[in-house]
């Protein structure tokens, strides 16, 4: 195996499991803490590891909040947080992570990919969760379509955009921590 292909799958891990302890350890600091938090490390994922690691990340982090007891209460919701999850990485790393720059055009471009990856998240939240998933679910209560309608709307836009925007203010001194370690 080559060596930038063992430090990709560590870094992978590294982040995974920060993304898992994050989860634990705030989960009784409520959503909107361990929200923005998991997108933090989302976006810090994608646009210092690449996409694929990033989708990756996206994807296994809803099975870890739902066996946490964190996110939602059905299994049937979780693939559309995963799915909602991976929108943003790829959108933002569309947006910055192609690039890899953080001058003031990157910058700009990053805050414009934040800003889409979190509207983009939260449609496709919106959507999966809303209007299809509880038509998976239909032993589901009215009290309990209420209570995932106000989890899976307007507080994922709100963390989304917290995470991302913190991502992008940390992401240039990890990335010059990094080059730093490669010389």
């Amino acid at each position: 195996m080559k060596k930038n292909t063992v430090l990709v799958i560590t870094r992978t891990a590294v982040m995974i499991a920060i993304l898992v302890m994050i989860q634990f350890v705030t989960k009784s600091l409520g959503q909107y803490v361990t929200g923005s938090l998991v997108n933090l490390v989302l976006a810090v994922a994608a646009l210092t590891v690449g996409v694929w690691e990033g989708v990756i990340i996206a994807a296994v982090s809803p099975f870890f909040a739902f066996m946490f007891g964190i996110g939602p209460a059905f299994i049937q919701i979780v693939p559309f947080v995963a799915v909602g999850n991976i929108v943003l990485v790829v959108v933002l790393w569309v947006f910055a992570g192609r690039e890899n720059t953080f001058d003031k055009k990157g910058i700009v471009r990053c805050y414009a990919g934040a800003v889409v990856a979190a509207v983009a998240k939260f449609i496709t939240l919106w959507a999966g969760v809303t209007k299809i998933s509880f038509l998976l679910i239909p032993a589901m209560k009215p009290a309990q379509i209420e209570k995932m309608t106000a989890m899976f709307t307007w507080p994922q836009l709100f963390t989304a955009l917290i995470g991302t925007a913190v991502a992008i203010i940390i992401v240039p001194q990890i990335k010059k921590a990094i080059s730093k370690q490669k010389a």
